[in-house]
């Protein structure tokens, strides 16, 4: 459902659905027994504005009636966030798309404690792009290869290569080496993960995610793999990494769940999405996309080994 009211400051309008009935005689009644203990004086000052509006654009007043409207749409006051010490380097940009390298502990869209402080609005206000949509999402501990849709007219066509799979996706980790492991190999098992819980977990059942591992070469017992899901479910690579017994380097939920503490910028989850591959929907013509980053890991483990070398 399209919001009536534009993108401001990089930040889309909330949209809230106001109950069929209750003891609110108005949606103003509603909103203060919602949010009055926050910020009372801030709705107030909202419904006078007439920063709130039903769909169409229709603004409410402070005696509209709760029933008058399904949903309304209004700005959050946003919290004071203190920017993280990373950036967003652009690798390709066009009148349809912009692919990105994300950087680690910047989330790819506004949630929870970060809002100004994630990628999607940092872009939107840097290339001055309201209509910016990400065709799909990283995790806010992984870095790397992200894809953007610029123009609405088109998103459509990019929207249908993620939804039937025609997006090949690679990653890179730095992880232990097991010995006991032979490369490649396929990791495939049933994951499952609730909206209420951090962790994914596997379950008994028919196998619903599936990775490709391969491990690229080893040193100073590290290795780099390459990891290629065939599948997406939420932190699918970090689970089916820790069920070999090689979890992620710096990963703070497995195999170990560990107690939340800052962002430590020195110690990123050495996870990076690598590349990405399609048939460009529009051109016909097949493209690849590469992250110019690297695994902070990776390189210290060949900096010791010349050191010991030398």
């Amino acid at each position: 459902m399209k919001s009536p009211l534009p993108v401001r400051d990089g930040v889309n309008a909330t949209r809230l659905r106001l109950p069929a009935e209750g003891p609110w005689a108005t949606a103003l009644d509603y909103m203060l027994h919602r949010w009055g203990h926050v910020d009372p004086d801030g709705i107030l000052e909202r419904f006078d504005r007439g920063e709130i509006v039903g769909e169409g654009g229709v603004r409410l007043h402070r005696g509209t009636p709760l029933a008058e409207h399904t949903f309304i749409w209004y700005y959050r006051t946003l919290p004071s966030e203190q920017r993280l010490p990373v950036e967003v380097d652009i690798l390709h940009q066009d009148e349809n798309i912009l692919v990105v390298d994300k950087p680690h502990f910047l989330p790819t869209t506004p949630g929870g404690t970060y809002i100004s402080e994630s990628a999607l609005v940092r872009l939107r206000v840097r290339l001055g792009i309201p209509d910016l949509i990400p065709m799909h999402r990283l995790d806010r501990l992984t870095a790397g290869v992200l894809l953007f849709s610029t123009n609405p007219d088109t998103r459509g066509k990019y929207q249908v290569l993620f939804e039937k799979r025609r997006v090949q996706k690679e990653y890179e980790a730095v992880a232990p080496v097991d010995p006991a492991h032979e490369f490649p190999l396929l990791v495939r098992n049933r994951m499952v993960k609730s909206r209420t819980y951090l962790l994914a977990e596997t379950v008994p059942g028919e196998p619903n995610t599936e990775t490709r591992i391969e491990l690229l070469e080893a040193r100073g017992g590290l290795g780099r793999y390459r990891l290629e899901p065939h599948t997406g479910k939420t932190h699918q690579l970090r689970v089916h990494m820790a069920s070999l017994g090689i979890g992620i380097l710096h990963d703070p939920f497995y195999p170990v769940l560990l107690d939340k503490a800052p962002d430590d910028f020195d110690r990123p989850l050495q996870l990076l999405a690598r590349g990405i591959r399609f048939t460009d929907p529009l051109s016909g013509r097949p493209v690849e996309y590469r992250s110019r980053l690297e695994l902070s890991e990776w390189a210290a483990a060949g900096a010791c080994e010349v050191g010991a070398g030398a």
